[in-house]
């Protein structure tokens, strides 16, 4: 079936007057995929459009995108082709201070995100609504569709104790949500009471993924340069927690992974015999440029996605650990930490969400078992976020 193209909140922002906006000394957060349907920046955009964009602010990787390992700052700059200022929110600062915010009306949000709770970008969204209500600036989302949809959701619930960066809040790993939804949320239920508009995508419908919407595809981070690299990364990215390489260093990271010391025939045989929906796997061997093995020969494989709507990308990870644990229990370890800001607690822990997954693959419990009860958790954060949602 095809569709209409969606428009994007950007996109209807542009289109509409907003008469109270183009008064207005304006914000905006944004990256490289900060773009109209014909690839023209929001900021670009907004500036032909009228609006009154004072400064620009960049999340990780920076408002350019131009940090292409993971947990590399970036400085704050002058664009040099906009002639404004442009602040980091990765670094030691990743909530706007009272004097980046000083003199502005309204905070534009225009950040492509990917639907999976350690993305970092809504927690830029989150800290930059709690700036935002302390000092009385506007915050205005401008909606974009969540690549994985909004009807399937994996992963367990973050856990108390275990908040970071990569997970302020209580949300499943696959969230199933847009920016726009999730600040209604964390604005009702997390109490941020900053003044909230959401400009909605027009044309976009819950059961949606990324190819239904005729959109061209930007990747939000260097590593995400595909839709197929969304696919996989809600459990993928719980590898950055081990000492398997995600892939980071080769031109398909999240969708290649492996290890110096992975019997890579014997896994891909099981892995391919184990019943994983919507999924086969390729044996593969490849030298990282840099990350995890940057220059050594590592022996892995390579995730084909057959069929996105049934595919579990967090079932198949957890597979994937539990086998290299029992493969290779000598070799296998965990990572330690510090891992985005967070210096005490494993880095598998603050991914996961709880420390449930590391503990129970290294006793030994099967997939099923690990992932038992997690379907309830599931069904209880669907009823609770039921009244932010914003499409059909």
């Amino acid at each position: 079936m095809s569709h209409k193209p969606v428009k994007t909140g950007l996109q209807c922002l542009l289109s509409a007057f907003y008469a109270d906006f183009r008064s207005q000394r304006c914000g905006l957060i944004m990256h490289p995929a900060s773009v109209t349907a014909n690839l023209e920046t929001s900021a670009e955009a907004l500036i032909k459009a009228g609006f009154n964009l004072d400064r620009l602010f960049g999340p990780q990787h920076g408002a350019r995108g131009e940090k292409q390992d993971n947990m590399i700052e970036s400085d704050s700059y002058r664009d040099p082709v906009l002639d404004l200022p442009v602040y980091s929110l990765y670094g030691d600062v990743r909530k706007p201070t009272p004097e980046m915010l000083k003199g502005l009306d309204t905070l534009f949000f225009d950040l492509q995100d990917v639907g999976v709770r350690v993305y970092t970008f809504i927690w830029t969204m989150a800290l930059a609504m709690e700036a935002c209500a302390e000092n009385n600036v506007k915050f205005v989302v401008l909606d974009r569709p969540n690549p994985l949809g909004g009807i399937k959701l994996e992963g367990e619930l973050l856990k108390k104790g275990f908040e970071s960066f990569v997970g302020l809040h209580v949300i499943p790993l696959r969230h199933g949500l847009t920016c726009g939804e999730l600040a209604l949320w964390l604005k009702n239920q997390q109490n941020i009471n900053c003044d909230l508009d959401v400009i909605t995508c027009k044309g976009l419908s819950r059961d949606m993924l990324w190819q239904e919407t005729g959109l061209p595809w930007v990747m939000p981070s260097p590593n995400l340069p595909t839709i197929d690299s969304c696919f996989v990364y809600p459990g993928m990215v719980l590898l950055e927690g081990t000492n398997i390489s995600e892939g980071r260093g080769t031109t398909r990271p999240f969708e290649i992974f492996g290890a110096p010391w992975l019997d890579n025939h014997k896994l891909v045989q099981h892995l391919n015999s184990a019943g994983l929906p919507g999924v086969i796997f390729r044996v593969l061997s490849f030298e990282p440029t840099f990350n995890k093995y940057a220059g050594q020969l590592c022996y892995g494989a390579q995730i084909h996605v057959t069929d996105p709507y049934i595919f579990e990308s967090v079932r198949m990870t957890v597979e994937i650990l539990r086998m290299a644990r029992e493969m290779a229990p000598d070799d296998f370890n965990w990572r330690p930490p510090p891992y985005e800001y967070e210096h005490k607690r494993w880095p598998i822990d603050i991914l996961w969400g709880s420390d449930n997954l590391r503990r129970e693959i290294d006793s030994g419990m099967a997939t099923d078992n690990i992932l038992d009860g997690v379907d309830d958790e599931l069904r209880k954060f669907t009823r609770q976020v039921e009244p932010y949602l914003l499409y059909d």
